[in-house]
């Protein structure tokens, strides 16, 4: 079977690209890239193959998924117009024949109509194809990458959070539940599995655990909505990621606390990556 990864260059695609390379299946795994050359650089260390696939770029639809048995489905941030971009690639995908989506999408997806998860869950539902939702919790690589500037240079998490408390999940985790997933698809078919480790924190809690292992005190401040804007205005962050940004933290403050779930254990048969195990693992980019 022909599986199409889309997003296969970002953090979490290459997580299920590395995941799979460690498991014996007979699926023929293609990269779906925006740029062939650099993108097969990026891509070097494993066996896989390469299709041209660019949201922005409507023709790609057809030319990648042609002869795709299963499209893993992920949502570039900066894109959000659902009826733009991802209505035409799932009326291609029907008319491909595509047999199984599995969508990255978010936990708490359900209860929120806003995001663009909820909104592309309901079209790959409509559309009648087979699908499988993987709905992850908070990000633990988003100390890695979004916050890493503002943890580094001012020794904070600066998020309007208040005192909510998340779930978390390592992408790595993510990627090894997608690849068996991927290998045994048929057990999946739509299904819908919220991906969490075994922690609930706050992020006044996460600023204790860094600070604990990484010898630094990191402070945890929530500002207002509008101080929030401006100063990843200032900071030259585009207007649509702080937007998500606030989805993000600021939305779970007025939701029921969030749960946490057994299915990395159960699919991967291991113990989720734990917020500490992730800071020792990342002491380096955390800190310099």
């Amino acid at each position: 079977m022909k599986v199409l990864i889309t997003g296969a260059t970002g953090n979490v695609g290459m997580e299920v690209i590395s995941a799979l390379s460690k498991l014996n299946h007979n699926l023929d795994i293609y990269a779906g890239v925006r740029d062939l050359s650099a993108d097969k650089i990026k891509l070097k260390n494993y066996r896989i193959q390469f299709s041209l696939f660019d949201f922005a770029d409507f023709t790609t639809y057809q030319t990648a998924l042609e002869g795709t048995d299963i499209l893993f489905l992920l949502r570039p941030p900066q894109i959000s117009e659902v009826e733009k971009y991802f209505k035409p690639l799932i009326e291609t995908c029907k008319s491909k024949d595509i047999k199984h989506i599995v969508f990255l999408s978010v936990q708490g997806v359900e209860k929120s109509a806003v995001i663009p998860h909820h909104k592309i869950e309901k079209l790959i539902v409509d559309s009648k194809i087979p699908y499988t939702f993987l709905r992850p919790a908070y990000f633990m690589q988003n100390f890695t990458t979004t916050l890493r500037t503002d943890l580094i240079q001012n020794k904070r998490i600066y998020l309007p959070a208040g005192k909510a408390k998340f779930t978390l999940i390592d992408i790595r985790d993510i990627g090894a539940v997608a690849a068996v997933i991927l290998t045994k698809i048929s057990l999946h078919k739509n299904k819908s599995y919220e991906l969490t480790n075994k922690e609930k924190l706050t992020f006044t809690e996460m600023a204790e655990i860094l600070s604990f292992n990484l010898g630094v005190n990191i402070h945890y401040k929530s500002p207002n909505l509008l101080s929030f804007f401006l100063t990843k205005r200032k900071e030259k962050l585009p207007t649509m990621l702080i937007f998500v940004m606030i989805m993000l933290h600021y939305f779970p403050r007025f939701q029921n606390e969030p749960e946490t779930t057994e299915w990395v254990e159960k699919i991967t048969n291991r113990q989720p990556i734990t917020f500490d195990q992730f800071i020792k693992n990342n002491k380096i980019l955390l800190i310099s």
